[in-house]
């Protein structure tokens, strides 16, 4: 069997990956994409042909929003049977979040979608964007008797490769800004490529792409707090529209036990809003009922989001909004891994 050379899209949405500094005011503008080899003359090097497509207007990533998300699945819809994978270059801030909602909108994905960005600007001379692009595209073009590898969205920054849904930004200084610490790493970029096939997900192969372009953004993320005020609590219950709630609490998925407050959350639920519970710190899982704490969660009905991510756990739920799910299997359904984002 002759070996395909592999046709990647690069697809710009905005980010410091695609600025340059302006020598005369050193104020940062973004570059044109089109011009991409002449800045990075290592990617020639690279055995795939390369294509790009910007956004129109840059997106700051702090100004991404499910619109823009959509933007996104539509280029990859577009132009799906005519290339083997996807690189998308996106602001890191919000990185996660566009990838953990990507993840979702395509099912039965079966070609490498891989997100990057970078600390430091493409012409900064210690810039992390030429490793991290060069590496992503590398990603993407990985093939096995000319099938793709990876086979979901997924994020690469600084030699690592994560699934997109198990990650979170932990750090605005360093290079590494990413972890993903409820799942493994699914490849290290060292002196050799090395992935890890085991940890892959694995789509139905029979399955044809299905994009999901409705998110229901009528949703409320809550980090409770030592003496949050029922106050506060209600008047964001009683939000109009509102049909969702992630809550982050403590630990293990533990909050208070106080009447007013198992009450409200009751009283809401009974209403019709799904309300999650996924916990505040990075790593780890919800256990409801493990403590008299959350015991009482489980028995009116929150949603146990496990161990998934705030970011993850917010993109399914506008994707689960969108689906005109019936009440009595939406908690099912979301305490079942969709795309490999809970254990």
């Amino acid at each position: 069997m002759t070996k395909a050379i592999p046709n990647i899209l690069l697809i710009y949405t905005g980010g410091t990956i695609g600025m340059i500094k302006d020598p005369e005011t050193g104020a940062l503008r973004a570059f044109d994409f089109a011009n991409l080899l002449e800045r990075i003359p290592e990617l020639k090097l690279l055995d795939c042909n390369i294509e790009t497509t910007s956004f129109d207007e840059p997106i700051d990533s702090s100004n991404m929003k499910p619109e823009y998300w959509v933007e996104i699945a539509e280029v990859i819809e577009t132009h799906y049977d005519n290339f083997d994978g996807f690189v998308v270059l996106h602001g890191s801030d919000t990185m996660s979040y566009t990838a953990s909602a990507l993840s979702f909108m395509l099912e039965h994905l079966a070609k490498p979608v891989i997100f990057t960005g970078s600390q430091l600007p493409i012409g900064d001379l210690r810039t992390d964007a030429k490793e991290n692009l060069i590496t992503s595209i590398q990603v993407a073009g990985l093939q096995h008797y000319n099938k793709p590898i990876i086979k979901e969205v997924c994020l690469y920054f600084e030699y690592k490769l994560y699934r997109a849904n198990r990650t979170t930004k932990i750090n605005a200084e360093h290079f590494e800004a990413f972890a993903s610490l409820n799942y493994p790493d699914l490849a290290e970029s060292g002196v050799h490529l090395k992935v890890n096939n085991e940890y892959l997900f694995k789509p139905n192969p029979r399955k044809d792409l299905i994009v999901h372009k409705t998110l229901d953004s009528n949703i409320a993320l809550i980090k409770l707090f030592p003496g949050i005020s029922e106050a506060l609590l209600r008047s964001i219950f009683e939000t109009p529209n509102l049909k969702g709630v992630v809550l982050e609490t403590y630990g293990a998925g533990n909050c208070s036990t106080e009447d007013w407050f198992v009450n409200l959350l009751k009283e809401t639920i009974n209403k019709g809003v799904h309300i999650v519970n996924v916990t505040q710190c990075s790593g780890g899982s919800v256990m409801m009922g493990q403590y008299e704490t959350s015991e009482k969660l489980k028995r009116i009905g929150l949603i146990s989001g496990k161990d998934i991510t705030t970011e993850a756990a917010i993109c399914k739920l506008m994707y689960l909004l969108g689906q005109n799910i019936s009440p009595n299997l939406f908690k099912t359904i979301y305490q079942t891994a969709l795309r490999g984002e809970l254990t």
